[in-house]
Formats: structure tokens, sequence, C-alpha cells
């Protein structure tokens, strides 16, 4: 019994730490789309590029993939205590929105890397914001489990 706690806690551990490193990625990469939509010479453009596909790529999502496997693996333990939970029907919801995004800044990204990018950085900073309230619900569904 100690052993499979201890292992579930592992993964637990392994998990939270997937999240932070994604939501890094996830505050970091429209940070620099907003540098990205003001910068007007070419090798400072060329240095967003680069910066973005290196941080989408290395940092955000093997986070994301990682976030999630691990995140199925300890709910498919634990199925019959989730199932009823609103909470956790809420979580799993802001979850797949928190993907959505993750995958419409990949849309962003190769829209600079095109040269195509017709957002301004005001838009940029206001998407920017939009992880922020995902984190607070899901972190407070998570602990508080209001329903």
């Amino acid at each position: 019994m100690q052993f499979a706690l201890d292992h579930f806690l592992w993964i637990k551990a392994i998990h939270l730490i997937a999240v932070i490193c994604w939501f890094a990625g996830i505050f970091y990469l429209p940070r620099l789309f907003v540098y990205h939509a003001m910068a007007e010479d070419q090798t400072s453009k060329d240095r967003f590029k680069i910066m973005e596909r290196k941080l989408y790529r290395g940092i955000m999502n093997p986070s994301m993939i990682i976030t999630i496997v691990l995140g199925l693996w300890m709910f498919m333990a634990n199925m019959e205590a989730y199932k009823g939970s609103g909470w956790m029907h809420a979580k799993l919801t802001l979850v797949f929105l928190l993907v959505g995004y993750h995958h419409m800044c990949l849309a962003y990204m190769k829209k600079f890397a095109a040269d195509a990018n017709t957002k301004s950085d005001k838009f940029f900073r206001i998407f920017n914001e939009v992880p922020v309230f995902l984190l607070v619900a899901i972190v407070i569904l998570v602990i508080v489990r209001p329903f």
C-alpha cells in the first residue's frame, strides 16, 4: 500500500512540475508576441522568431504533453472518486480551453514566422492575460473543490 502511495505522489509531483513549466511558457510566449509585433527591424523580428520557436517546441510542447499524460494517469487511477465531482469536470473543461489556447499560440507563431501577423501589440497584451484567469480558476477548483 505504501509503495502505491509513494508512486502516486511522485506522479503528482512530476505532473505539478510540468504544469509550472507549461504555464511559464504560456505566460512568456504571448509576451514575446507583444515585442515581436512592436519590432520594426528585420534582425529583431528574426530573433523573436527563433525565441518563439524554441520556447514553443522546447518547453511548452513537452510540458503540455507530460502534464496531460500524467494528469490522465492520475484521473484514470481514481476515476471512481472523480465520477461525480463537479469541480473535476470544470477543471477538465478549463484544461481543454488551455490546450486550445496553446494551439492558438502556435497559429500566431506561424503567422509571425511567415511575416503575416495582422494583430497589434495591444491585442497580444490582452491575449497574454487569458491564461492567468485559467490558472486561477484551475488552482481554486483543485484546492478548494467548491462543488
